[in-house]
């Protein structure tokens, strides 16, 4: 599969908030699905599965080695860094190097939360359920989007306004050590990361998004950020127990 020229913003990524990009550009209405189109979307697709696939695979491995939390200020540097080297080299032969690289970190820092709450009485059926849900959540959205003859991408500036907000509220609920607003950007994480999927896909059926590696990344991006935000929420009162 060879990437495809595109017009593409960095992204920005803290705490459980990733800023996908893209959401500038303006996709064009088209009456049926193009061929280029077509084929974004299945490189695309099978892209974006091995990257969750792979990314699973890490965070299972830190459960199991017992891996310590990375921190926010390397959880920072690391996801942004790695966003900026894909936005980078999206259209050479390090794309796909890159997207592996930056979806098996995004695995090692959802690992150590994974195994903390799998510590709690009914931790396991609590990440089986955030699974679910976000595999679902995903299926649904995504079908809407291939299926709906309405382009979502105009809500993609809303959306990312949506998700700066939610990624300075969540920095200052980590530094002022304010739980019930941690809660509250969660379940607005949830929210907008849900919409990003189906603008994301949106994007790719109408021709806004030509290149497949970026594209797998949107998706990734808020595929994680809605399944860490269902894992925050549906783990309510776990630690307590």
């Amino acid at each position: 599969m060879e990437p495809l020229q595109t017009r593409s913003t960095e992204r920005n990524t803290a705490v459980a908030v990733a800023l996908p990009a893209g959401l500038a550009g303006r996709a064009a209405t088209t009456p049926a699905r193009s061929a280029a189109a077509t084929r974004v979307l299945r490189n695309a697709y099978a892209l974006l599965a091995m990257t969750l696939l792979f990314s699973a695979g890490i965070a299972a491995l830190g459960v199991a080695m017992k891996w310590p939390a990375p921190g926010l200020l390397l959880s920072l540097a690391g996801s942004l860094g790695l966003l900026f080297l894909v936005h980078a080299v999206r259209n050479s032969g390090w794309a796909l190097p890159a997207v592996f690289a930056f979806t098996g970190f995004m695995g090692y820092t959802i690992g150590p939360v994974i195994a903390k709450t799998l510590s709690w009485s009914g931790g396991a059926q609590v990440v089986a359920m955030a699974l679910g849900t976000t595999g679902l959540a995903t299926l649904a959205l995504s079908a809407w989007a291939l299926n709906s003859k309405r382009n979502f991408s105009a809500w993609g500036g809303m959306l990312f306004a949506g998700l700066v907000v939610a990624l300075v509220a969540g920095l200052a609920a980590v530094f002022l050590q304010i739980p019930a607003l941690g809660l509250a950007v969660s379940a607005m994480v949830a929210l907008l990361a849900a919409g990003m999927i189906l603008v994301e896909t949106s994007r790719i059926v109408h021709g806004g998004e030509t290149n497949y590696v970026m594209a797998a990344v949107g998706l990734y991006v808020s595929i994680f950020n809605l399944f860490s935000s269902l894992l925050t929420l549906l783990g309510l009162g776990g630690s307590d127990e």
